[in-house]
């Protein structure tokens, strides 16, 4: 994000940012300062910002209240979902830690610049915080994400993207950093210069790139969508980061109880899902099959209840997700990712 105030970006650096009691010991509930209410407002919401610089930032986060029963969630940034609906009865109190990566845009490539600085949004249907403290992350490994509006960090209400749902997964010491964008396809992202060219130079060695194409890519050749996967993997190898091919998730089309064509993600003769595999052999790269997971899942809810995870029943949208539907494929991402031991549990 913009580096506003420079001084305070570099004090930033030097010092974590201590909103809240100093300590839960003894059983005491957190007494809150005065700082937690000059970096907050509202009350459902709560909305707190921090001028801290761009890149990533380890986050911990006390829910609760001394009197009264809370339920509270957390997101970060344009809508990213960091912390999962937290309940606690009066007097308890539940501490939380992950990483966010601020940069700027905040969201898609194309999309707004955001507000400066980190925002935390802590909402749920009886939001409370007790502490807050905010620091810049010494070790941390960064977990890209190059694809389109099913994985993207979606602005607007009621979209969600699977990729915004991630790090309500993994904690602290994994940053998501998510360049995908709606519209997207493997060619426009890889030779448009927000996207890969713009997304390469911060991958740092170690780092993971999920990559994930084709509902975009209806009018690419099977020989072109191949050529740009490669491209981009090995763009990633490059900098010394390790790629990780992902099959698209599905689309909510159905024939009787099966997904058909289209919702397999097979545009005419070109099975896009199957060339990501035939890819991801030839490049020696590991693969999460997003389209044999969801395809499994889908079908098994069948054409009524699969209906939540998509926004059929909003505006008749059987492509891009809810939110629920994208914690639901995100869960699934995460599975994958686990059993190819590419993190850890």
């Amino acid at each position: 994000m913009r580096q506003r105030r420079p001084l305070l970006a570099i004090a930033a650096l030097l010092t974590p940012l201590l909103i809240g009691s100093p300590a839960l010991a003894d059983g005491h509930p957190p007494r809150p300062y005065e700082d937690l209410a000059s970096h907050c407002t509202g009350t459902s919401p709560i909305v707190c910002t921090f001028d801290v610089p761009a890149g990533n930032h380890d986050v911990t986060v006390v829910l609760g209240d001394a009197q009264v029963a809370a339920q509270t969630s957390v997101h970060a940034e344009v809508r990213r979902s960091m912390v999962p609906l937290t309940a606690t009865e009066p007097g308890a109190f539940a501490r939380r830690s992950f990483t966010v990566n601020v940069r700027e845009p905040e969201g898609e490539p194309t999309g707004p610049l955001g507000t400066p600085g980190l925002t935390l949004t802590f909402d749920g249907p009886a939001p409370h915080v007790a502490r807050i403290k905010v620091a810049p992350a010494r070790r941390v490994r960064q977990l890209f994400i190059a694809g389109d509006s099913t994985a993207c960090d979606q602005s607007s209400h009621p979209y969600y993207g699977w990729g915004q749902a991630l790090p309500s997964f993994l904690g602290r010491g994994l940053s998501v950093v998510n360049h995908a964008d709606s519209g997207e396809s493997s060619v426009t992202f890889r030779d448009g210069e927000a996207f890969f060219p713009a997304m390469k130079p911060r991958i740092q060695r170690g780092d993971l790139v999920l990559i994930q194409f084709g509902h975009n890519d209806k009018t690419t050749t099977a020989e072109d969508f191949r050529a740009n996967l490669s491209a981009m993997v090995a763009g990633v190898r490059d900098q010394g980061g390790r790629p990780v091919l992902v099959t698209s998730v599905v689309r909510r089309r159905f024939q009787g109880t099966q997904l058909n064509d289209l919702g397999l993600i097979i545009h005419g003769d070109v099975n896009l899902p199957a060339e990501t595999r035939a890819v991801a052999a030839a490049e020696n790269v590991p693969l999460i099959d997003l389209t044999a997971r969801t395809e499994q899942l889908v079908e098994s809810l069948g054409p009524e209840g699969s209906k939540p995870i998509y926004l059929t029943d909003v505006n008749g949208d059987n492509t891009h997700l809810s939110e629920y539907g994208a914690h639901q494929y995100a869960a699934l991402a995460v599975e994958e990712l686990r059993a190819a031991h590419l993190i850890h549990p």
